[in-house]
Formats: structure tokens, C-alpha cells, sequence
């Protein structure tokens, strides 16, 4: 199968989604898209097409780009004609990130070993590959193509072996016009003196016992199946002793097969062969099993807590299998998420995985429809009114998770949340906790109330208070799952860029499976306990008394509730808002882009494009200056040409690059700090071509509370708030069309007495 015959629907999930956000914009997007797919006619977009995939924006996760490519997908519209569209469109990182995908999904798995054999007798090459569906073989003797029969099989056949045969032979596995090609096998003729007549004992040097297949290195996942051999040719027949890190193994025969591998079975497998009169030994094979897509990284121990050791090893890759999808009648009313990663402490040791965590889990979070606010960095009276803002989401039936990484401790049975500004010998009064958390959660009627808290558990020696929390119904709907057990620390998986805690590195590989809470955080305990490297130290503990067979994949439905639902949407969609693209008009001619990227839903990157300049103007850039001091910006970092030069880690270029117009990037943290409207200067700096003298122009630009810093976190909130299951829901919905139309300005913060009754909340 190539492009031609495979379909959009054959491309990962993750490919997909990735596509679909780098469409979802007005110059050279979706829209321009569809209009080139249009060419074929079971392809055509109506008007009632293109329109429900402009609704998309209404949704809280919604991709109009991604809601078309599914509808190309359901046409069986193939991955060639898709590329024809894009270059079409000119669409480039689009088209570079379909060619990049392909070429990094194929894998060689066995390579081809280097064999001397006798004249006559059979010699198997072997290669084989993962990757896409259907992947093609193509052997290669130097530069010739080998033709013979077995020549585009992964067993590459050569029988009888005679002195055309010598030589050095290469596998190229394809997939369409991608490829990747093995390593390079050289086969020997070896001539033997033996003779082999009627009453000749076998006889000479060991070269009369000879190897003429070797054990090949592999690399397998948990679950797989392992299938080393080992061939030789001698008279008297060969025997075989197969040997595990040299220890021999129970197998006495040729092929070595162990069904389900475990970690166990990692190391290095060898073969002794031999008969009455000689002995020789294969080669080396090593076989990597894994249960963590984790590779060539550091494992560094990270107290969350109040000290931190480092610890390198190594850890290897592993594999996962899907889950098999079960029937069930349960459902959510809405699902929402409350994510909080805190890495830069004042005054204790600054952290690195929780940036990546919430990043990951945000975007897996989504996938399962939750609305996700994911924030960075949040001191004591961010984190108070972030909680708040979050209970204001949750209603009857709604499914709410809060995922913390970060500094935290645990006495007397609670667990507490350290902020950022809490100070080296902190106690309860300085941090959350998260079982009064639990308790305002219950009090919303809520469906299901998973905690996923990645920090260490250690007792804390300043705090000796016993925290009376508020007191816990019985509602069986509760799941928590600990990064790590009782008295015991978290730990890091740490690399050159960006670093994961190992709870998310396990974590993000079952998240989505469709199984009960329970049972998918069960499956993470079992791989984390599979783990060599943090067996003994840490261990995922899962305390839950939920009753039903609920999952973070269930389905919503929202007939009973539809106001509720739409005005939990409205009022996340507030605190996740951009400011629009906009257009600076300078007097001497040049036009400079405006363009916005949410990384969090407090981290913001602002990119800066020179649309078009004058003839007579030679070199120009428009560089971003003169921002508030409430907000968190790297002067030496802002203005690059790069995301990662900016200082984001995690946003994928393609996301708001242009290949025709240069881009700078700047990266604004710590909005929830911001108090008044976004504002800040736009410099241009140009010289004419017939002058040597630099000419500067300078913009104010006011972009209003981006994000969410329309929610005002640092301000204290009132004792008592609202859910949007009460008699103010009417309210809201009544300004579901402003929300469609995107009038921000209607919900500001001077509104937010719309939001508020007498509802008692429990203070901390």
C-alpha cells in the first residue's frame, strides 16, 4: 500500500490532530483546503459541510481543520491526493510533517547479520521492519537490485550459496516515496577440505562446524513475542545450548522462542553449537524489552518536598497494547480539569517535569473532550482562586479531575499542595488542602472526582497541626491516584530539553484507554512496578470508592442539562480566549502581523511577521517591547526566531510559523499576574536602501486580558460562589450568541456578580 491507495484514515491519531490545529487558520488553512479537495467529486465540501466545520470553533476542544480532515476521511480520500492539496494551497509544514511522520514511523527492527556459509548450502538474510500498514522490501547486492524470487520479502533467500552470491547486501523497506534502509550484511563463501564420502569420519579444523544463520538483535515491547535462531551445518549433526547473560537456558534446539516477554527478558542471548568432535558459539544478540516509551534518558530523584539528589541510569523503550473497548451506559454531564504544574520556587528547590506533565496530560485531557485550564507557576492566592474558578465549572454529573505536580507533603492523611511563594520551612497554613478540596467538589453533586497528584508524600517536620478537613460524604465516585506511596518521593525522568516525571512518562500511555478509572490507574501501577530503575523507591498508591464502572472516556450527555452546559462552556471559553490577529499599518509603508498562541491557559506566545514593505525599504524588523512589569517575560529571550530560542519548549512550531514570512517570537508567562490590559509596543526599525541611517517607528498596541487573566487570580475571593447548575444559568445562556460572535468585552471581570449566589464554599 502507497499514498495512492492509503487513506487519510490510516494516519495516526496524533498526526491527525496535528494536521487538523495547523489548519485551523484563515490565510492558508481548512478552508483553502476544502476548496482544492473539491476537484474530486466525491470530495466536494458543500455549503452545509463548510459550515459545520466553522462550528467546530463553538466547542470547547472544536478544530474545524480537524473536523474536515475527518470528513476527507470518511470519503476515503487519500494521503496522495492530500498532499496534491496541500502543495496546492502551499501549505508547506503541513506537507513536511506528513513526509517527517512516514519517514519516522518506519523502524528497523532485525538487521541483516554478516554469515560465511559452505558452497551449496543456504544462506537466509533477514530484515524486518515496523511502521505503517502494508511496508515493502527491497534487497540490494552493492548498487544492483536483486531479482530473484525472495529478493522484495523481508527473508532474503540465497540457494544454493555459490561465488555469484559473495558480496555485500543492503534491505530498503518503503513505504510510498519514504524509505529507510538497513544495515549492510556481507556474505562469505567458505570452501571446505572436509570430505563427506561413504565411511569418512567428519574431520579438520572448527571451521567443519560452521554458523550459517546468526541470533539478530531486536527490540520488543512488553507482550511481544520473542524468536531468535540459530542454523549450522556439521557432520555429525550440530546441537544447541542457548544461554541468557551467560546463563544456559532450558532450549536445546536451533530456534528459541519465549512467548510474552517481559523486562526479564532483556540482555543478551547466545548459542552454543556443537557435536562430538568441534564447538563453536554465535554471535552476541541483544534484546531490548521495555515497559515505557522512555529512551536514552538520565533517571534524576527529585524530592518534592524540601530536598533533591540526583541518580543517572539508563532506561529503555517499551511498548503498549490497545485496550479492548467494553460496552457501558455511564456518562458525564460535562468533564473538566483543573491542571496546576509548579516548577520555579522562591525559595526551595526549582523543579523541571511539571511543565511537560500538564503540557502532555492537557493536550490527552482534550482528546477525551474535558475542558483542561492548565497553569503554571501559581502562588498561594492564585492557587486559592484557581480552585474556585474551577469549582464554579462543576454541576450535578460533571466529571472533575485536578492534577497537581509540584512541592508537596502529606500528614495526618492529608495531602498538601505547595504554591511557589511558600516560604523553605512551610506548613499547612502556607499550602492547600486537597481533601477540603474533595469536600467543595461534593457539594457540586459531581459525577466523579478523580485527584492526580505527582508529588512526594514525605511527612513534613515543620508541620506539626493536624488539618481537621471538612468532612467527606460517602458517594462512592472518588478516585486518587499518588504519584508515589506514603512517606515516599517522586521522581524525574530528565533530559537535554524538556523533562517528565515518571508518573506521567506511565501515565500518558493508559490515560485514554477506555476502562474504568480504577482499572486503567491499575495497569500504571503494574508497568511502573515492571520498571527496574525505580522499583523499590517508587510506586503508584490507589485509593478509590468508586462503585460504577466510570472512565474519563465516557461520553456526554447534556439533554437534561443543556443550559448548565452551555454556560460551563461560556464561562471556560472566557479564560480561554486570545486576542485576534490584527494588522499594524505603519506610515512609511510596511504592514506587520500580529499573531497569538495559548501554550497554557496562562502562558501566551506572541509572534510578530513583516507582511509587506515598500520597494525602497531595505533591511526591516518589528521587534515587541515595553510590557507591564505583572507579567513574566525573558528580555533576552523575547523577539527570537525560534520557539525554542523564546523559551517554549513544547508548542510545535507549525502551529503559527509561516514559511514565507520570517517570524520573531515572544513568550509571556505569569498572566494570571496581569491587572490591567495587555499592552505594549510595537518597534519598527528600517533602513532605505539609499541611506545608511536606521529609521524607528514606534506602536502602542492594547490586546485585552488575554487568557486567564480576565479571571483576576490574585484577587481573594468571596466566601460564597456560584455553581452553574442555579437560577443565574438562564443568564448566561442568554449570551451564548455574543460567545459565537466573539464579544469578549461582555464578560469581564466587572461581571462577575452574574456568576455569584449564596452557596457556602468551605474556606482552607
Amino acid at each position: 500500500m502507497d499514498k495512492s491507495t492509503a487513506g487519510i484514515g490510516d494516519l495516526e491519531k496524533e498526526v491527525m490532530d496535528m494536521l487538523g490545529r495547523m489548519l485551523d487558520n484563515n490565510t492558508c488553512g481548512w478552508r483553502q483546503l476544502a476548496a482544492a479537495a473539491s476537484e474530486q467529486p466525491k470530495l466536494l465540501c458543500s455549503e452545509m459541510d463548510v459550515t459545520s466545520c466553522s462550528l467546530q470553533v463553538l466547542s470547547a476542544t472544536g478544530s474545524p481543520g480537524r473536523s474536515l480532515l475527518a470528513l476527507l476521511a470518511d470519503r476515503s480520500c487519500s494521503q496522495l491526493f492530500l498532499l496534491q492539496c496541500l502543495k496546492k494551497i502551499g501549505h508547506q509544514g503541513a506537507l513536511q510533517l506528513l513526509t517527517a511522520t512516514e519517514r519516522q514511523q518506519i523502524r528497523v527492527t532485525v538487521q541483516p547479520n554478516s554469515l560465511q556459509a559452505a558452497a551449496g548450502s543456504t544462506v537466509v538474510l533477514t530484515c524486518r521492519a515496523s511502521g505503517p500498514p502494508a511496508l515493502t522490501y527491497q534487497w540490494f547486492k552493492g548498487k544492483e537490485e536483486v531479482l530473484e524470487a525472495t529478493g522484495s520479502t523481508p527473508e532474503l533467500v540465497l540457494c544454493p550459496l555459490g561465488p555469484q552470491h559473495q558480496g555485500s547486501y543492503i534491505c530498503r523497506v518503503n513505504h510510498g516515496d519514504t524509505c529507510c534502509f538497513s544495515q549492510w550484511a556481507r556474505v562469505r563463501l567458505v570452501y571446505s577440505p572436509v570430505g563427506t564420502g561413504p565411511g569418512t569420519l567428519f574431520s579438520g579444523s572448527a571451521s567443519g562446524l560452521r554458523v550459517i544463520y546468526q541470533p539478530q538483535c531486536q527490540t520488543l515491547s512488553e507482550g511481544d513475542t520473542l524468536l531468535l535462531e540459530c542454523n549450522a551445518v556439521a557432520n555429525p549433526p550440530p546441537q544447541y545450548q542457548w544461554y541468557h547473560n551467560s546463563a544456559p537456558m532450558p532450549n536445546k534446539t536451533r530456534l528459541l522462542k519465549i512467548a510474552s516477554v517481559t523486562t526479564a527478558h532483556r540482555g543478551q542471548y547466545r548459542c552454543k553449537v556443537f557435536n562430538l568432535y568441534h564447538e563453536v558459539w554465535s554471535d552476541l544478540a541483544t534484546v531490548s524489552v521495555g515497559p515505557t516509551s522512555i529512551t536514552d534518558l538520565s533517571w534524576v530523584e527529585v524530592d518534592r518536598g524540601s530536598e533533591s539528589n540526583e541518580l543517572e541510569r539508563s532506561v529503555s523503550s517499551a511498548g503498549s497494547h490497545p485496550p479492548q473497548p467494553q460496552s457501558k451506559n455511564f456518562y458525564a454531564t460535562d468533564k473538566v480539569a483543573l491542571l496546576i504544574g509548579n516548577l520555579n520556587y522562591r525559595h526551595l528547590n526549582e523543579l523541571c517535569a511539571p511543565m511537560a506533565d500538564v503540557h502532555e496530560l492537557s493536550n490527552l485531557l482534550r482528546q477525551m473532550d474535558f475542558k483542561v485550564v492548565s497553569l503554571l507557576d501559581l502562588n498561594l492566592q492564585e492557587m486559592h482562586s484557581a480552585v474556585t474558578e474551577f469549582l464554579l465549572l462543576l454541576g450535578k454529573g460533571v466529571y472533575g479531575l485536578l492534577y497537581f505536580a509540584g512541592h508537596g507533603y502529606e500528614n495526618y492523611g492529608n495531602s498538601f499542595m505547595v504554591p511557589i511563594d511558600a516560604p523553605a520551612s512551610y506548613t499547612s497554613q502556607h499550602c492547600l488542602c486537597v481533601q477540603n478540596i474533595l469536600t467543595r467538589m461534593q457539594e457540586k453533586e459531581t459525577g466523579l472526582n478523580v485527584f492526580l497528584l505527582d508529588m512526594c508524600r514525605k511527612r513534613n517536620p515543620n508541620d506539626g497541626v493536624a488539618v481537621q478537613s471538612g468532612l467527606v460524604k460517602v458517594t462512592a465516585n472518588i478516585v486518587f491516584g499518588y504519584a508515589t506511596c506514603v512517606d515516599a518521593e517522586a521522581y524525574e525522568v530528565k533530559r537535554e530539553d524538556v523533562s517528565n516525571g515518571i508518573f506521567i512518562s506511565f501515565l500518558k500511555r493508559r490515560v485514554c484507554e477506555d476502562e474504568k478509572v480504577t482499572v486503567m490507574l491499575d495497569r500504571v501501577a503494574e508497568d511502573m512496578g515492571r520498571f527496574e530503575i525505580t522499583r523499590g523507591r517508587q510506586a503508584l498508591e490507589l485509593r478509590s470508592n468508586l462503585s460504577e464502572r466510570r472512565s474519563l472516556t465516557d461520553k456526554i450527555q447534556t439533554l437534561e442539562c443543556s443550559a448548565a452546559y452551555s454556560a460551563r462552556n461560556l464561562q471556560w471559553a472566557v479564560a480561554h480566549a486570545l486576542p485576534k490577529s490584527r494588522f499594524i499599518h505603519f506610515d512609511c509603508g510596511v504592514k506587520v502581523q500580529l499573531g497569538f498562541a495559548a501554550e497554557f491557559s496562562n502562558v501566551m506566545v506572541i509572534y510578530t511577521r513583516i507582511l509587506d514593505k515598500p520597494k525602497e525599504i531595505g533591511s526591516c524588523s518589528a521587534q515587541l517591547t515595553d510590557f507591564p512589569e505583572d507579567v513574566d517575560i525573558d528580555l533576552k529571550k523575547s523577539n527570537q526566531e525560534t520557539l525554542l530560542e523564546a523559551g517554549s519548549l513544547l508548542m510545535i512550531k507549525e502551529h503559527v510559523s509561516s514559511p514565507h514570512f520570517p517570524t520573531l517570537y515572544t513568550h509571556i508567562q505569569s498572566l494570571q499576574r496581569l491587572k490591567k490590559e495587555l499592552t505594549f509596543s510595537l518597534c519598527l526599525h528600517y533602513v532605505y536602501s539609499d541611506m545608511e541611517e536606521e529609521v524607528t517607528e514606534k506602536r502602542a498596541v492594547t490586546v485585552g486580558k488575554p487568557l486567564v487573566s480576565k479571571l483576576n487570580l490574585y484577587e481573594p475571593r468571596p466566601a460564597a460562589s456560584v455553581s452553574l447548575d442555579s437560577g443565574s444559568v438562564s443568564e448566561l445562556s442568554s449570551l451564548s450568541e455574543d460567545f459565537a460572535s466573539n464579544t469578549w468585552s461582555l464578560f469581564t471581570p466587572a461581571n462577575a456578580d452574574k456568576f455569584k449566589d449564596n452557596n457556602n464554599v468551605h474556606s482552607y
